[in-house]
């Protein structure tokens, strides 16, 4: 790997999701995101997958969206609220935006997603460090998330959806009201 230093993601075994829509048809539509851009790929630049790592990150990044509203989750229409989508991810060496070694390697700050001073790594700052692990070929970025309520081992990962390439296999779509509003049992 010329780029950074890599993390073995993904596989049979791996537990990732994809928050996703109702109206959506391709909860693995991964247009939205060239042409808007998100944290590792700038607007117009190439396609990404965003995911999470886990049910309970799923879960930390709905009530991210919905941060600073007078409203909770439960006070919306469960039918327009986001389904979750489980996938299977290619297993492959992604690049290493999680430990500490991974991060000094690309130029981020050890404390990612946070900076020195609390702030959050601003997206321009993540977007050069996407376009140079696009260009390097490598499947994605395996990184902690910045949602807020989100743990320093809740990950994420920024699927590079590469035309020719293996790509995530959608599992099972839940809708809302059986992924986030149903009971969680404790083990």
């Amino acid at each position: 790997m010329a780029y950074g230093r890599s993390i073995r993601r993904g596989g049979s075994d791996s537990d990732y999701n994809r928050l996703v829509l109702p109206g959506w048809r391709d909860g693995l539509d991964s247009s939205f995101s060239q042409r808007r851009g998100g944290r590792w790929n700038a607007p117009g630049e190439f396609p990404v997958l965003y995911f999470n790592q886990g049910e309970r990150m799923a879960r930390v990044q709905v009530l991210d969206k919905l941060a600073g509203q007078p409203y909770g989750p439960e006070d919306l229409n469960p039918r327009e609220q986001h389904q979750l989508l489980r996938v299977t991810l290619p297993e492959a060496d992604y690049l290493d935006a999680v430990t500490e070694d991974g991060l000094g390697a690309v130029g981020l700050p050890t404390t990612y997603p946070r900076e020195a001073d609390g702030s959050t790594v601003p997206w321009a700052r993540c977007q050069p460090v996407g376009r140079a692990a696009w260009d390097d070929g490598l499947p994605g970025i395996g990184c902690r998330s910045a949602a807020i309520g989100a743990r320093p081992e809740d990950e994420e990962l920024a699927f590079f959806d590469r035309a020719g390439a293996p790509r995530p296999t959608a599992r099972e779509r839940i809708d809302f009201d059986n992924w986030f509003l149903a009971p969680t049992v404790s083990p």
